[in-house]
């Protein structure tokens, strides 16, 4: 008669599979969000009379809060747990949406989109640490490729959404109104997950884990591979740690940028092309950002059968050449654009699935969270300051420029991916998390 089984080793099953979809509310409404708000400026704009200066500031407002957010909520959510900030957080959201959709001046906007970026990052580490912890280990690159899957359909729906309240009566107040619809739905969902038991028995607090693991996985599964360690923020500071963080972070910050930019300014870079105006340009945001999202799907099963380490290097490879084509030739015709642009998008799911896999499985679970917030915490660094000027980059330096900027970008991931990016397929969580583990 066999033996218990271990939690990595479990099958999948429709419990798991419903925390991975409610789980991955936040990245949807940062999607969501950030891409409601790049179709909501073109309306907006006119009847607030908001300036390039303006422009730059609420478009970068939420990222800005996306870096306090994560920041801080790692740290919050490692010391108190994963679930009690679940709830609280969405409903904060559900309030400022609608306090955004009666604004009359544009610092009204910015100080109600910078609390909903911070609340937003804030739920990062929370969503991500509790996949990581509660899915297997053979399913745990799929779960987390969904998450990055589901940012770009957050944002595809908010381009959608846009499309259809563009020339409705107070379109752009209702747009940003929206997003109340999804966090309610969400909300639903979150009510009946439990708390993790990695991070219950990392506390101590193992009756309470092992029952947790009895309801979610059954009675002959245990937990058995975690250490009972106190948070201290001290630890991701040694260089071991410290150095996985910044690994983390550049390549979620060169896959960022350029993302970001095409999402909040993505009608006015389809526009700058010659690709057309208003709702023609959101058609082809709507296209390239499915090829964004699809471009996430072989990337899941690419990073079990291949390995993170070649998946993240050659997609590096693929955006850069991408971007740098569109750079030298701005003038190109309809097809060379779209094409350029969808393998960009396409290739862009192995860091853009990275990104969620890795911080997750380099940290122990004492401060994964933390661990996860300041790696995006990192990579928003660089999109607060370049969201912010890519409109008077662009206006001044015009589209070619702008784009072999995005090309740099990419190849400054694609070097630190070289000298830094480790193997950690089919590796349990508590090998992976070792200061001592190399991944080479």
């Amino acid at each position: 008669m066999s033996g218990p089984v271990r939690l990595d080793d479990v099958r999948m099953s429709p419990f798991l599979r419903r925390i991975t979809i409610f789980s991955s509310g936040g990245p949807f409404l940062e999607g969501y969000v950030l891409g409601i708000i790049g179709v909501a400026l073109v309306k907006m704009t006119p009847e607030l009379g908001i300036d390039e200066h303006w422009t730059g500031l609420i478009g970068v407002a939420s990222i800005i809060g996306l870096f306090v957010g994560a920041s801080f909520g790692g740290l919050l959510t490692d010391h108190i747990g994963r679930r009690k900030m679940f709830v609280l957080d969405l409903i904060t959201i559900i309030v400022l949406s609608i306090a955004c959709s009666i604004v009359q001046e544009p610092w009204q906007l910015f100080v109600l989109r910078l609390i909903i970026g911070a609340t937003i990052g804030a739920d990062y580490p929370i969503a991500t640490s509790m996949i990581a912890e509660f899915t297997p280990r053979r399913y745990r690159a799929i779960s987390m490729g969904f998450i990055a899957a589901v940012w770009y359909v957050g944002a595809n729906v908010a381009y959608l959404v846009g499309y259809f309240l563009l020339d409705a009566p107070n379109g752009w107040r209702w747009m940003l109104a929206s997003s109340v619809v999804p966090c309610v739905i969400i909300l639903l969902g979150r009510m009946s997950i439990p708390e993790s038991p990695r991070w219950l028995y990392s506390k101590g607090r193992t009756e309470e884990a092992n029952r947790i693991v009895r309801h979610v996985y059954g009675a002959d599964v245990v937990l058995d591979d975690e250490t009972v360690e106190k948070t201290k923020i001290a630890k991701i500071f040694q260089w071991v740690y410290f150095r996985r963080i910044l690994f983390v972070g550049v390549i979620w910050l060169c896959q960022a940028i350029p993302m970001f930019a095409i999402y909040t300014y993505g009608p006015r870079i389809i526009g700058a092309f010659g690709l057309g105006e208003g709702k023609a340009a959101l058609i082809g945001e709507l296209v390239i950002g499915t090829f964004f999202m699809l471009g996430t799907i072989p990337a899941m099963f690419l990073a079990e059968s291949w390995g993170r380490r070649p998946l993240v290097i050659w997609t590096f490879v693929i955006m850069t050449a991408a971007l740098a084509v569109l750079g030298v030739v701005p003038d190109a015709t309809l097809w060379v654009v779209i094409a350029c642009f969808a393998i960009y998008a396409l290739a862009s799911g192995g860091p853009g699935n990275l990104q969620w896999l890795y911080p997750n499985e380099l940290f122990p679970t004492d401060v994964r969270a933390t661990a996860m917030g300041l790696a995006m915490a990192v990579s928003r660094i660089g999109t607060v300051i370049t969201t912010y000027v890519l409109p008077d980059y662009l206006a001044s330096h015009g589209i070619g420029s702008t784009m072999l900027v995005g090309a740099a970008i990419s190849a400054l991931g694609l070097v630190v991916s070289v000298a830094w990016a480790p193997e950690t397929k089919g590796l349990p969580l508590s090998e992976t998390g070792r200061p001592d583990f190399t991944g080479r």
